[in-house]
């Protein structure tokens, strides 16, 4: 798991990781992230009634929260047919989006989709969906067809954890 107080050394590395490209590698297809208010983001998820929704909440900080992003997108294309789509947020600090977190997503996950958060904190925009949030990344929302929270999921967690929550709100 991560906290806040990981935060800073984390994302020094992965910066420098970043920039450390070896010569002659390519960049894979254009990559977007949706910033958001909190508001907007409250919008958002109420325009998703009628689906089960995981809301993921994520940092390129986080290593947990890397290693799950390829599970969550590959549940996303299992259960998409039966009414279920992922939301992810990252919540990076509004001013790296375009320093840090589109060259992030375009060498690691050029396909994965995100919404990125323009609040001044993480609680800010995690609050939306639940105001006693610990801080703790990653962490991920179920969201019944109602848009009611049916469960937490916190810490890395694999893809037939997110499974065995899903399926059966997808009934």
């Amino acid at each position: 798991m991560c906290d806040a107080r990981t935060r800073p050394w984390l994302a020094a590395v992965l910066s420098a990781l970043l920039l450390a490209q070896p010569a002659g590698a390519t960049e894979p297809g254009e990559v977007s992230v949706t910033p958001l208010r909190a508001e907007e983001f409250s919008d958002l998820l109420g325009g998703q009634r009628g689906q089960v929704l995981l809301v993921n909440f994520w940092a390129t900080w986080c290593a947990p929260c890397l290693k799950e992003i390829p599970a969550l997108q590959s549940l996303e294309r299992r259960f998409a047919a039966r009414g279920f789509r992922l939301l992810a947020m990252n919540l990076d600090a509004a001013d790296s989006i375009d320093s840090i977190v589109l060259p992030f997503l375009r060498q690691r996950f050029p396909d994965f989709r995100s919404y990125a958060s323009l609040e001044f904190d993480m609680d800010t925009m995690v609050s939306v969906v639940d105001p006693a949030w610990n801080e703790v990344l990653p962490t991920s929302y179920l969201l019944d067809r109602d848009g009611r929270v049916a469960a937490r999921l916190q810490g890395g967690k694999s893809a037939e954890e997110f499974a065995a929550a899903i399926e059966p709100l997808l009934d």
